[in-house]
This record gives structure tokens, C-alpha cells and sequence, in this order.
């Protein structure tokens, strides 16, 4: 059973960082729970604000609906109501529906709704797959503006409006005019992740535009070099953040972008560098190459 109502969600949640921590896998590509579960123990130290089980740097894309649950379970058990735990819900409307059931069952906060499989939909589509999940469940409902789940600000606000249980709001795309007209026209109704890539590098604009935290990728492997930065972010330390990106993120950025994918797979080779290997990514990702591990291997130790 949940320990948030939807409100004490939204305002956990945008008080701190965010962990979005990777799914371990065995060497067979297996679930490696037991990995999963000593990580998150690991993590719990460092005091993120929340933790979103089996998002998209856990590889929602390529765990079964079973696996998902086992996620989502494994990390409600080892935190232990210490950070809040939010679920995804993903694929069709149906399946998304039962994923948020799955996730309210298992005791998680909150649900965090994916991009729908595979085809683009109007704004009405969108409005009605997301309704069905915020009737399915008294959890928190967050959206994630991304590829084909592309929102206009009056489905979000229709949704805001319609739905007391759908309280956030995170950007994948980039797409400044949508979120300062969200900011200025429902305020804090809702709350604004920041949900690019490596979104650290965009922390500081997003922040004027009322996005108080945000998904941290490096978090899994540097959690303190991590929360520092967003620290700097929040107390606008442009100094700090200016060194931080030209000493770290600009490297770890060119080695990100030599590949689509790219941004989940240097995550978990962050991890091997680190001393915490997590295991390979399962297709269609692929793993970093030798030389490209090699020069991430060079900056990690950097920042750990």
C-alpha cells in the first residue's frame, strides 16, 4: 500500500533528485535480482527523492510484463518506504491499465505512464490512454512527453483538470514554449521532471521554467558527483555547473552520441567502470565498444 497520497507525491518528488536506476541482468540477459536489489540498498544512502523502478534507463523496453513486476516488487521491498517508488505502465491502453494495477498491488507511490507502443495518435488518443490509467488506479500519474506520446498543453490541461490523480509532467523532448506555457497557465498543479538524455545537461534553463528535478542516468554510477551537481543547479551556481559540464558532461556526451541507444547502454558500462557492474544491455541496444569503454572508464573515475 502506497505511503503517498497523489499531493505528498508531487511534492516528494520535486524536492530532490530523481533515481531512474538501471535493471541488472545476468549474464544469460536474465533478471539479476539479487544484483538489482544490493544496488538500490546502495543508492538509498545518497537520499534521492524518488525512485523510478523500470523506466527507460532500466530498459522498460525490453522486460516482459512479469519482469516488470518483479522489478517493481524487489524495489518496493529493499527501500522500505524510505523513497518514494514509482511503477511504469507502458504498450496499449490495456496493458498500460493493468501495469498500473500490477504496480498500485505491488506498493508503489506512484505510476509513471510510457510512450504507447509503436503508432502516432491524435490528442484524443492520447487523452483517453491516459484517463484509463488514472481511473485504474488512486496512485500519482506521471506522463512522459516523448517520441509518439507527443502532448499539446490542453490535453495536459484537460487531464489536470479531469484527473486529481495526475500530478506530473516530464520533458523528453525539449520543447520550451510547451513548458513555459504549462508553468505559467497550471503552475505547481503539476509537477515538471526534466526527462531529456543525460538531463543534467539542461538542468539550469529547465530549472527558470519551474522544473525542479529531474532524471538522473549518472546517478547509478556516481550518485555523489550526481547530486552535488543538482545541488549546484538549484543554488544557480553557474561556476560550478559550467566546470562540471566542460570537464565531464561535454566527454561523456561525445561518447553518448556516437550511437542511437547510446544512452542507456553508457550508463550501464558507467556502472562496470565504477566497480558495480550491472551487466550487458539486451537487444536492440548494444554495449559500448572496447575503445569507447575505455575513454568513459578514463572520466568515471573522475567523478566517483
Amino acid at each position: 500500500m502506497s505511503n503517498h497520497s497523489p499531493v505528498e507525491l508531487r511534492e516528494a518528488l520535486g524536492s530532490g533528485l530523481l533515481s531512474f536506476p538501471v535493471t541488472h541482468a545476468a549474464e544469460d540477459l536474465t533478471l539479476d535480482v539479487a544484483g538489482y536489489r544490493e544496488h538500490l540498498e546502495y543508492l538509498a544512502a545518497f537520499g534521492a527523492s524518488g525512485l523510478f523502478a523500470a523506466g527507460g534507463t532500466g530498459e522498460f523496453f525490453s522486460l516482459t510484463p512479469g519482469e516488470v513486476d518483479t522489478v517493481v516488487r524487489t524495489a518496493v521491498d529493499a527501500v522500505a518506504g524510505t523513497v518514494p517508488v514509482v511503477a511504469p505502465a507502458g504498450y496499449g491502453t490495456s496493458i498500460a491499465v493493468e501495469m498500473a494495477k500490477s504496480g498500485e498491488a505491488a506498493g508503489a507511490d506512484g505510476i509513471f505512464v510510457l510512450p504507447p507502443y509503436l503508432t502516432e495518435m491524435p490528442q484524443d488518443g492520447i487523452y483517453e490512454h491516459v484517463a484509463a490509467v488514472c481511473r485504474a488506479t488512486k496512485l500519482g500519474v506521471i506522463v512522459y512527453h516523448r517520441a509518439n506520446a507527443a502532448y499539446t498543453a490542453e490535453t495536459v490541461r484537460r487531464l489536470a483538470e479531469g484527473f486529481p490523480n495526475f500530478i506530473g509532467f516530464k520533458d523528453g523532448v525539449g520543447e520550451v514554449e510547451l513548458l513555459a506555457n504549462l508553468s505559467a497557465t497550471l503552475g505547481d498543479r503539476l509537477l515538471y521532471l526534466g526527462g531529456l538524455p543525460t538531463a543534467e545537461t539542461f538542468a539550469l534553463p529547465y530549472l527558470e521554467l519551474g522544473v525542479t528535478t529531474y532524471s538522473s542516468a549518472i546517478f547509478n554510477f556516481a550518485p555523489a558527483w550526481a547530486l552535488e551537481f543538482y545541488r549546484a543547479v538549484r543554488r544557480h551556481d553557474r561556476s560550478a555547473i559550467a566546470q562540471a559540464t566542460r570537464d565531464f558532461l561535454v566527454p561523456y556526451l561525445a561518447i553518448r552520441n556516437r550511437r542511437q541507444g547510446y544512452g542507456v547502454s553508457i550508463v550501464k558500462a558507467g556502472m562496470t567502470a565504477a566497480g558495480r557492474p550491472a551487466g550487458a544491455v539486451r537487444p536492440p541496444l548494444s554495449d559500448l565498444t572496447s575503445d569507447e569503454f575505455e575513454a568513459l572508464s578514463v572520466l568515471v573515475k573522475q567523478v566517483i
